[in-house]
Formats: C-alpha cells, structure tokens, sequence
C-alpha cells in the first residue's frame, strides 16, 4: 500500500505564515530590538573606555605628582 504525500493547501501556509508573524512581533520589530540592543551595547562600551580613560588619567597625574616631590 502506497502513502499518498499529503499537500498543504497554499492558504494554510500563509495562515501559519501571519500567526507565526503575530506570534514573534513580526519582522521588522525583531529588527528593530536587535538594532536598539546594538545601539545600547555600543554605548555601554563607550562609557566603560570612558570611565577607564579618567581611571588612567588619574593615575599618570598622581603618579607625575610622587615622582615630582620625591
């Protein structure tokens, strides 16, 4: 006995296609998450070389101050 292959009718595939859309936000606002989570990150490493940078100065400017006094 043969298996027929059971064929989707094509409006099933585009019911799942929106339900599947409707379900994860669809695809422009997944773009847009991952763009502004980029955005955030990228700032994030922008402070933290910031605050290391004035970490740093601090300690070349205190360093030059023993080293003048001494």
């Amino acid at each position: 006995m043969r298996h027929r292959r059971c064929r989707r009718p094509p409006w099933l595939n585009f019911f799942a296609e929106k339900f599947a859309k409707k379900l994860l936000g669809g695809d422009s606002e997944v773009e847009d998450v991952l763009h502004r989570l980029d955005r955030l990150t990228q700032d994030e490493a922008r402070m933290a070389v910031a605050q290391t940078l004035g970490v740093v100065h601090g300690l070349v400017k205190n360093i030059r101050v023993v080293m003048e006094g001494a």
